[in-house]
């Protein structure tokens, strides 16, 4: 690994299930991959399925058959550093992390965990992930996270929280708001997740609901929800908005949007918390760990269990919170201190001490890069 301040002309390789879609781990692996080449470094992305450098089908979440060292070899061959992300860390595909750790075993790697093994239900009997080799490092996107992975398996890791590089577009609103057919006067509420259980769906519509406006619902249905999001849709209180349309992205979703309701039961870590601080959004938040992490930094939105607040807020406004909160995400969560992070992770910052240490003494190690 290159020394500190020598990252230039360094090589390295993002892996994942899938890169360049709308999901968490494809939206912010796009950031780090920016960051990283800001810090000099040439970048190659690799993953199972979607728009990457390199496409490897075994790597996908439903592949047959895992990737084979030979075409993990032309992918990852002559890489200084490779950044797994997720792949090693949920074993949605076992044998793709399998292959990958067998592969990367000793080399220069980074583990970058969006989610892990406990916190999913289906997953909860497995103890042997995320995966480990002395050369690794770990990274953990909260410090909930962290504490959480030293005590499940022993391993330590730095906490690296999401950089964002949002661009507002507030000349789409009127645009976007057309094409969704969406009355001038009537509140949009953006909820810009994916359609799974944990993401509360039928939360959101109420919220809606009880501000007298249009949902909006961005995200595709996964994970076997889709005969639920539709039987919700069906007998929706309020009129539904579904997806992005074509050739729009999400900065016009929130530019057209008036207010965005998050109000999940749990989040990895929940980008719309940052993104809407950035686009000048009020937000509604559900009860989860990372929102209260989060929250500590000192944001102040709005409670998803009581519309009536920000019914208040829609009605008269205080651009005071908007600027509060909109100057926290800057400074804590910007592009400008991602790449400060990664710059120091990757030039040689000493991890916490590893497992036995954990063990012996009780210990609970913070190793979390700050900006």
């Amino acid at each position: 690994m290159p020394a500190m301040g020598m990252l230039s002309g360094a090589r390295a390789a993002i892996v994942s299930y899938r890169l360049g879609m709308a999901d968490g781990v494809s939206v912010t692996a796009a950031l780090w991959a920016k960051a990283l080449r800001r810090t000099g470094m040439r970048v190659r992305t690799v993953a199972g399925n979607g728009r990457a450098d390199v496409l490897i089908p075994g790597l996908a979440l439903d592949a047959a058959r895992p990737p084979s060292r030979r075409e993990l070899a032309a992918a990852l061959d002559g890489v200084d550093v490779v950044v797994l992300d997720n792949v090693c860390s949920l074993p949605v595909n076992r044998s793709a992390g399998e292959a990958l750790a067998a592969y990367l075993g000793g080399r220069r790697t980074v583990l970058r965990h969006h989610d892990l093994p406990w916190e999913r239900e289906r997953y909860a009997g497995v103890s042997t992930w995320p995966l480990d080799d002395p050369a690794w490092r770990h990274v953990t996107i909260s410090e909930s996270a962290r504490r959480s992975l030293a005590v499940h398996r022993g391993i330590a890791a730095t906490t690296i929280y999401h950089g964002f590089a949002e661009r507002p577009c507030p000349r789409q609103r009127t645009l976007v708001r057309r094409r969704l057919r969406i009355p001038p006067r009537c509140p949009l509420i953006l909820q810009p997740t994916r359609a799974i259980a944990r993401k509360n769906v039928d939360l959101g519509l109420a919220f809606a609901s009880a501000l007298g406006g249009v949902y909006w619902l961005t995200g595709p249905a996964e994970e076997d929800y889709h005969a639920a999001l539709e039987r919700l849709l069906r007998d929706a209180p309020v009129p539904v908005r579904r997806r992005l349309p074509l050739g729009v992205r999400m900065a016009g979703a929130y530019a057209a949007c008036d207010a965005v309701v998050l109000p999940s039961s749990w989040e990895g870590f929940g980008l719309p918390l940052i993104e809407s601080a950035l686009h000048r959004k009020p937000i509604a938040v559900g009860e989860f760990p990372v929102a209260r992490e989060l929250a500590a930094f000192g944001f102040r939105w709005f409670d998803a269990a009581d519309p009536g607040l920000l019914r208040a807020f829609l009605a008269d406004p205080d651009p005071a919170l908007l600027d509060h909160n909109e100057a926290i995400a800057h400074r804590h969560f910007g592009f400008d201190p991602l790449v400060r992070r990664l710059d120091r992770l990757l030039s040689g910052v000493a991890p916490c001490e590893h497992a036995a240490a954990i063990r012996e003494q009780g210990d609970d190690p913070c190793d979390c890069l700050t900006a």
